[in-house]
């Protein structure tokens, strides 16, 4: 295996089976899950009526291709483009969210007959070529070489950077006086904004809400394309809307959306949502070989299916509002949480260095002390400072009681490790 390919831990953990919330490893230790598979096992472990779909299927036919239809795979693009809040959508399926991005990127960019591309710095949007190409992230960055010109604005991060001491209002004045100065100085025509609602990799962190739908206004002028990147947004996960885009929704939809993660729970699903007319641009020859697979596309429509049935975006919007809520109330005190934010099931915890600078140090420690815990939680952010908490949408009150209770014992003891200074005086 390659060596950048990291385990989480000193001493990794193979993950052998799991139920609901909850996972076990190869010596029969049972813990919490607070991570998803990286927010991927959105509604349960071993969920059956994802497992029964999975296995009926896998019965009858593994593959076939795009090249013939499938039954399951037009009825949950018709679900997704009801969803989407997209006018005349078209869905086109890939098998993950790096692969969406890469043909959002593709479509947008031959529609616009352009490669420039504008993307919120701090942002991830997946590992291939042209997806490192756009993400605003060093740490997950490996080469400056691109076949896109990427120009990156303001607002992706509300509490650090040169507009953090504005309020929510300036901040956004502020971020689109920087974006239509940009693009005041672009030569050429740019194809598309990317941007995630709220920034996953980047440790959970989100502009005011509306802070897209002002850009919007600008990108609009110049007939500049939306992508919403909904890869870990989508589904319901921030509880008060199903995409995250409805949080900047005053002027509009997206004219493209991404999806992957949660969708498939487990099974390698992702996608684009376009405008026909969007969508419908290439004029070249494109197919998939595994995008819309029947096996994941039965996983997908169950597990979509599920997730409406039960309300599991309400579930995520009370439950997730009573984790943070008992999330802030175990770290009052401690300093070396500089802040806890996020919305539903989708919570981050930055951690801090005793002058105030970000604390990987802190991060990998607390990963450490939750495992011994019982609980598994990740990790983002720039620095790798930011703790990741992404249950499953079903969890209940108990398990964030649980999960809440032993997160502040852990928080408590990298505080005592790392001598975090509180009033002045240094701890030991």
């Amino acid at each position: 295996m390659p060596e950048w390919l990291a385990l989480y831990y000193r001493e990794p953990l193979e993950l052998t089976h799991g139920e609901g919330r909850y996972v076990w490893d190869a010596q029969g230790r049972r813990y919490l899950d607070f991570f998803g598979g990286i927010l991927t096992t959105m509604t349960a472990h071993a969920l059956p009526e994802v497992t029964k779909a999975v296995a009926e299927q896998a019965g009858r036919i593994l593959h076939t291709s795009t090249l013939y239809l499938d039954r399951h795979m037009v009825e949950l693009a018709e679900r997704i483009a009801a969803l989407s809040g997209i006018p005349d959508a078209r869905v086109f399926f890939t098998t993950s969210g790096t692969e969406a991005n890469d043909a959002a990127l593709l479509l947008a960019t031959t529609f616009r007959r352009s490669n420039q591309v504008l993307a919120m710095r701090n942002s991830y949007h997946g590992r291939s070529f042209s997806a490192v190409g756009i993400t605003g992230n060093s740490s997950w960055s490996p080469t400056s070489l691109s076949p896109l010109q990427t120009l990156y604005v303001h607002g992706g991060v509300r509490t650090r950077g040169p507009y953090a001491q504005l309020s929510d209002a300036e901040f956004t004045a502020a971020c689109v006086a920087d974006l239509e100065d940009m693009l005041g100085q672009v030569h050429g025509t740019v194809a598309a904004l990317i941007a995630e609602p709220v920034q996953g990799v980047g440790g959970f962190t989100a502009p005011p809400d509306g802070l897209y739908a002002a850009f919007r206004d600008v990108l609009q002028q110049h007939g500049i394309l939306w992508i919403t990147d909904e890869v870990q947004t989508g589904w319901g996960r921030t509880g008060d809307h199903f995409w995250g885009w409805q949080a900047h929704a005053a002027s509009g939809p997206p004219d493209l959306l991404t999806f992957a993660k949660g969708i498939g729970n487990g099974m390698s699903i992702g996608g684009v949502v376009a405008r026909a007319e969007v969508m419908n641009c290439l004029d070249a020859n494109s197919i998939s070989t595994f995008g819309g697979s029947p096996v994941t596309m039965a996983a997908g429509l169950a597990n979509l299916t599920y997730l409406l049935e039960h309300d599991l975006q309400g579930n995520a919007r009370r439950v997730g509002g009573l984790l943070a809520e008992r999330l802030r109330a175990a770290a009052a005190g401690l300093a070396v949480v500089r802040e806890i934010r996020g919305r539903g099931l989708m919570i981050g915890v930055e951690l801090t260095e005793p002058d105030g600078t970000p604390s990987p140090r802190a991060a990998s420690l607390a990963l450490e002390h939750a495992r011994e815990a019982g609980l598994l939680i990740g990790k983002g952010g720039r620095e790798g400072h930011t703790l990741r908490i992404a249950p499953p949408l079903t969890l209940t009150v108990a398990e964030a009681e649980q999960g809440a209770e032993i997160l502040g014992g852990v928080l408590r003891r990298v505080q005592d490790t790392i001598g975090t200074t509180i009033g002045g005086k240094e701890r030991p």
